[in-house]
């Protein structure tokens, strides 16, 4: 039997004229690819190394740095660039590192491009799995009794996450920078798991380090969002779907992972136990089961349709 190969491998792939991302892949090189999209101005080193090892162990896993992020081309000033533009480097990602399927994994953002990407061009996913997200749909939810509501009368972002994001960032300097990033995530990880501030300084100096910079990115923030409402095809989806639940989200709170399944197609649901919008230590262990779980019934069911 030949030797399976495991080792990290950091590579750019090509995106659009001018745009180069910065990608790595890590765990069996013939094992499935898994591809994780991060959130908005979130670099692929944003995943957690455990989350990412764990994973790893039946995946051949893939992540990369936005647009606009961490070591991947900052462009935006020059030539401003749409959210579906970001979409279209998914794609990119795999076809620069010669994927024809993958499992695509999305948090945040990411879980919007995810389904931009189900949508448009479901023969690429192997399977999808989606958190901190909203659902690119009209479609209005359906409560437990039967009565429905709009979408835009779904809960909205918490009061403290929307004054966070309002207020002016200022250049006083890198430690200050990563002080202001770690309240940033106090606010988004919500309030059922104890708050680990040097965690996530050690993550934002790791982020800062792979960056070269501390400068704050706001690109996607104001990238044209037109278009990218796929209501009609979310409901036709014939890939297999997850949705993972967090409890203590601030952004995306609950319904709005149950008004996603309703809106995808053969979607379910699994909650992950004080999960926010944050990817603490206590969240670990859990996500990684349940997307396993996720991608190998995928992977079964795959296999006894041939």
């Amino acid at each position: 039997m030949p030797q399976r190969e495991t080792g990290v491998e950091e590579r750019f792939v090509d995106a659009a004229p001018g745009v180069r991302l910065w990608t790595e892949q890590r765990g069996p090189a013939d094992a499935p690819p898994l591809l994780l999209v991060m959130g908005a101005q979130a670099t692929g080193v944003g995943w957690p190394e455990p989350l990412v090892d764990a994973l790893a162990a039946r995946h051949r896993v893939i992540r990369y740095d936005h647009r606009d992020t961490g070591r991947s081309t900052w462009s935006f000033e020059d030539r401003p660039y749409r959210i579906a533009d970001l979409a279209d480097d998914v794609s990119a990602v795999l076809d620069g590192l010669g994927v024809a399927r993958a499992h695509l994994v999305g948090m945040s953002l990411g879980g919007m491009l995810v389904q931009m990407v189900l949508a448009d061009h479901p023969e690429r996913l192997l399977s999808a799995t989606l958190m901190g997200t909203c659902a690119l749909s009209t479609a209005p939810y359906t409560r437990p009794d039967g009565g429905t509501v709009p979408v835009a009368e779904l809960p909205g972002i918490a009061p403290e996450v929307l004054e966070m994001w309002a207020r002016p960032v200022a250049d006083h300097g890198e430690q200050a920078e990563i002080e202001r990033r770690v309240e940033h995530w106090r606010v988004l990880a919500g309030d059922r798991l104890p708050f680990d501030a040097a965690y996530y300084r050690a993550l934002e100096r790791r982020v800062v380090a792979h960056t070269g910079h501390y400068r704050p990115g706001t690109a996607h923030g104001r990238a044209d969002d037109g278009g990218m409402l796929r209501t009609e095809e979310l409901a036709r989806n014939e890939v297999p779907t997850l949705v993972l639940s967090g409890p203590a989200e601030p952004v995306f709170p609950p319904p709005h992972p149950q008004h996603l399944a309703q809106a995808i197609r053969g979607a379910e649901v699994v909650e992950i136990p004080g999960m926010g919008h944050a990817l603490p230590p206590e969240v670990h262990r859990p996500l990684a089961e349940a997307i396993l779980a996720h991608t190998g019934a995928a992977h079964g069911a795959a296999t006894g349709a041939r």
